[in-house]
């Protein structure tokens, strides 16, 4: 974790949010699973909400023979396409190809919470902390990004429910008041707090009603709503549109120097490329050097049906911002543009080895323990039921926000480690990638957050057990007023944590 207690504030997930206090009353967890919490899980669907759509488009044939161009991207959830998209705009004349290795925007892409966030740094408390001397540079960069992925929203007519409305971090419990006002002083004081409101009790439960909400605070603009499936689904189309070649399901399956270029090898072809750009994400890397530093994280969630008028007025919810509260096992939730709550997080669960596998996307002691919190925090939409219920990977660094960098000789660039906050992270590494590839010296690529990288995790069992010790300690922490352990406070002192 990042130091002191402003890292646990101001996430977006996106992947990932909880509190003692949103889980259960004052008076303690509920021993056990309650059966109506069960009854609601009766009938979800064991696939993401999002991607569970009729008009999912069809896949691109697989590559089949030889090809070549200008750009080659490997990958087609948000990093890829944000890259073969940006490319073609800068210059329409490159010839740029995409691969993906089943469909895009089946993984992370279109499984997320679909909060687009303007920060890139995983929330500002992260990027204060790491980088203070460019923080305010961060902060303006991260803005122009969002702003700019809305105008593509409106310039492609890219259907994908987006709403700039804002998202409120919630405290739940009086500690976690405390540490909002203090935060928001911190922000004032360093002048970063414009567009962000402090609210008590009573104005954070007149925007969003439940009974665990102690105070907030609302980023009016720094975050957008979407859906998480149809971006991706339209960026392939926008893509497309430029000329951009895309094949799906095909996997590149090794990279290597060929001439001036590279080569990369597929099941039933092979791409020879001016440059490569590699948007792989949780997915082992093509450049072996840097798989060390990110490991897989499964988050889940679930999706309510959509709820009735009297449903929503009994909890408001009429500005339909994000929501997230505030302690390091945290929740995520808002209102799709059918009015089902999504409801994620909490549980952060890394597989010994850190392997990426299908059958971790299911997990129903999560989505059981999820239900429980969920009519904690809303009490009134008791009977509800959810339709839903999915999980899958992050990718997540030692410093939870993404690290750029080059390989063979500057011919290959590639972002990872978003933690879960890609939805508008990767729109920024896309053009920090090409102006990599491009030898380019911009802002972008004289910012410390792209000329450094975090340091790596360490081999098994080393990375279970410290993963392990982090995430007892981290749970231990919000039960116990935010007070951290010996292990989390060095943990602080190096930097180095696992986000929940």
């Amino acid at each position: 974790m990042a130091p002191s207690a402003m890292s646990r504030i101001t996430r977006t997930v996106r992947t990932a949010r909880t509190a003692r206090a949103t889980a259960a009353p004052r008076s303690g967890r509920p021993a056990g699973p309650r059966a109506e919490w069960t009854k609601s899980l009766a009938e979800a669907q064991p696939v993401a909400y999002w991607l569970d759509d009729p008009g999912r488009p069809h896949p691109e044939p697989a590559l089949t023979g030889a090809e070549e161009c200008d750009l080659l991207v490997v990958g087609g959830g948000y990093s890829g396409l944000w890259t073969a998209l940006i490319a073609k705009e800068r210059d329409p004349s490159r010839e740029v190809v995409l691969v993906e290795g089943r469909e895009v925007g089946w993984a992370a892409s279109g499984r997320n919470g679909g909060f687009c966030a303007a920060s890139l740094t995983h929330g500002l408390p992260n990027g204060l902390t790491r980088w203070p001397d460019e923080i305010h540079t961060l902060e303006r960069l991260g803005a122009r990004n969002l702003d700019a992925i809305e105008e593509t929203v409106a310039r492609y007519s890219l259907d994908c429910d987006f709403e700039r409305t804002g998202e409120i971090d919630v405290a739940t419990e009086p500690y976690q008041a405390r540490e909002l006002r203090d935060w928001y002083q911190e922000l004032d004081a360093a002048g970063l707090a414009e567009g962000v409101d402090l609210l008590d009790a009573d104005e954070v439960r007149a925007q969003v009603d439940s009974p665990t909400f102690r105070a907030g605070l609302w980023d009016r603009r720094g975050v957008a709503m979407l859906h998480p499936a149809k971006l991706a689904w339209g960026l392939k189309r926008a893509c497309a549109d430029l000329g951009v070649r895309v094949y799906e399901h095909t996997p590149a399956l090794d990279l290597k120097p060929y001439g001036a270029g590279m080569a990369v090898r597929t099941p039933y072809g092979r791409i020879r490329a001016r440059r490569v750009a590699l948007g792989t994400n949780i997915f082992p890397s093509l450049v072996k050097r840097i798989r060390p530093y990110t490991v897989p994280v499964y988050d889940y969630a679930l999706m309510t049906e959509p709820l009735t008028a009297g449903q929503l007025d009994a909890i408001g919810w009429k500005n339909r911002q994000g929501l997230g509260d505030s302690a390091n096992q945290f929740h995520y939730f808002r209102l799709s543009a059918d009015n089902r709550i999504l409801w994620g997080g909490y549980d952060a669960v890394y597989p010994y080895g850190g392997r990426v596998r299908a059958e971790y996307d299911d997990r129903p002691e999560t989505y059981t323990r999820l239900a429980g919190h969920f009519f904690t925090c809303f009490p009134q939409l008791e009977g509800v039921r959810f339709s839903h219920a999915w999980g899958g990977a992050i990718d997540t660094c030692s410093r939870f926000s993404a690290f750029f960098g080059t390989a063979h000789q500057g011919k290959v660039a590639y972002a990872a480690g978003y933690t879960g906050l890609g939805v508008g992270a990767t729109r920024f590494g896309a053009d920090v990638m090409l102006d990599l590839l491009a030898g380019e010296r911009t802002e972008r690529t004289e910012l410390e957050m792209v000329r450094t990288k975090p340091l790596p995790f360490p081999p098994e069992p080393f990375a279970w057990t410290g993963i392990a010790l982090t995430k007892w300690s981290l749970a231990r922490a919000d039960d116990h007023e935010g007070r951290r352990n010996l292990w989390l406070r060095t943990m602080d002192r190096f930097g180095l944590g696992f986000d929940s």
